[in-house]
């Protein structure tokens, strides 16, 4: 079965997703806003940030190989990905809505500015419902 071409966005969305590339994300949503809307997916779709997040942040963890993450990392990661006004508040945000989502395991150590994760599945699979 072949699909219409406007399709192929909604799949380009969520290879981006899969891959943690966050700026490309929000250009293709930006870019396919209109298609999205019609479709009714718009809103749906731009959850998928938070997902984008979690897998850029899981990239940075698996790059530094150690269970305690300096939260500045996951920072300097964001703002490469174009969110130049994000400061370590902002992402210690993120970090403590993912580790409340069961997205990511493990605590923010504030008195230490790092993310401690779990030495075992730290990033359990988002497809298995938690507790």
């Amino acid at each position: 079965m072949v699909l219409p071409k406007s399709y192929y966005a909604y799949f380009h969305c969520c290879s981006l997703c899969s891959s943690g590339n966050l700026r490309l994300l929000n250009e293709a949503l930006r870019k396919n806003e209109s298609f999205f809307i019609r479709c009714g997916i718009y809103l749906i779709l731009e959850k998928l940030k938070i997902i984008t997040c979690r897998n850029l942040i899981k990239k940075v963890a698996l790059i530094l190989n150690t269970h305690q993450l300096p939260v500045s990392s996951f920072t300097v990661a964001f703002k490469w990905m174009g969110e130049e006004d994000m400061d370590d508040d902002e992402v210690q945000c993120i970090l403590a809505n993912l580790i409340y989502e069961d997205k990511i395991r493990g605590y923010i150590s504030h008195q230490h500015k790092k993310l401690v994760v779990s030495k075992q599945n730290a990033f359990p699979l988002l497809s298995v419902k938690q507790k």
